[in-house]
């Protein structure tokens, strides 16, 4: 598959793509940066905001803004405004900590972990926070929680512990409460970290591998089905997006590369796109 790059935006860490059907406008983050990106399927139009705190994710809201996972908690943001405002933080506890990837579920649901910013401490946990913001802690003790990605009927959740290099698996109750967490794959020296995820309508599952400079599909099972490498060594994330959720969209960072890295990778830190032969799903707005 050809990958290319769409959005040379030089992202310090690039993560948190999300395709707003409704707009038809992709977003993402740039969270060390301090940036976040709106940009149409083929690159046009490209709007840059600076963030007053680093901002992890960005997924709208159903009752109009977005709500955003920060280092300070969760947050509004209206983007027409430009503006920020911090809600509330369940890790007021855990000063080093901040909030990192999130998704919601197929009954709106919002899941959101947080991780050690200095990726020392397994201090990261996974919260799921409902249509009135009620914020429940569901599990705990991550190096560095990444996705989460919901399968299509919305019955099976997995979440990347990146620091451990596994990802999990959970059975999903009705009311959202994960159940028989398992071990689902990890993976080896050399193979990279898992890093976002997000599924395809085949139940599959597609994860960027920081310092793996690739995409692997994985079955619902764990079997690696694919492979797609990109030109870059620290891909972070992935949504599929574009009119009929044809396209998959490729967030990525440059932080900590050194300048030999730099110059082998010039795009290190932009949006990417490819076309890989299946679609994705509609994502859920936040329901709050």
């Amino acid at each position: 598959m050809e990958v290319t790059c769409i959005a040379d935006v030089k992202a310090l860490l690039g993560e948190g793509p999300h395709w707003d059907a409704e707009t038809g406008l992709l977003s993402f983050v740039d969270i060390k940066g301090r940036r976040l990106f709106l940009v149409e399927p083929d690159g046009a139009n490209l709007r840059e905001i600076a963030t007053p705190f680093r901002i992890g994710s960005l997924i709208p809201r159903a009752s109009g803004g977005h709500i955003a996972g920060t280092e300070h908690g969760i947050a509004h943001v209206d983007l027409g405004l430009e503006r920020f405002e911090l809600m509330f933080d369940p890790e007021e506890d855990r000063e080093t900590n901040r909030f990192n990837d999130a998704k919601v579920d197929r009954s709106g649901r919002l899941y959101a972990g947080t991780m050690d910013d200095e990726e020392r401490a397994a201090t990261g946990a996974l919260y799921r926070i409902d249509k009135k913001l009620a914020c429940t802690r569901i599990d705990d003790g991550f190096r560095v929680t990444n996705g989460p990605a919901f399968s299509p009927d919305g019955k099976t959740m997995y979440v990347n512990d990146s620091g451990r290099q596994v990802t999990y698996r959970y059975d999903l109750a009705p009311d959202g409460t994960p159940l028989n967490k398992l071990e689902l794959a990890r993976y080896g020296e050399g193979e990279g970290y898992p890093d976002g995820m997000t599924v395809d309508s085949e139940g599959c599952l597609w994860i960027a591998f920081w310092d793996g400079w690739c995409l692997r599909r994985l079955s619902p099972g764990g079997e690696r089905l694919q492979e797609l490498r990109v030109p870059v060594q620290r891909p972070t994330s992935c949504a599929f997006g574009g009119p009929s959720l044809d396209r998959l969209f490729i967030t990525s960072a440059r932080i900590g590369l050194d300048e030999a890295g730099l110059a082998s990778q010039p795009y290190a830190g932009g949006l990417f796109m490819t076309v890989p032969g299946v679609v994705g799903l509609v994502e859920q707005p936040f329901a709050g």
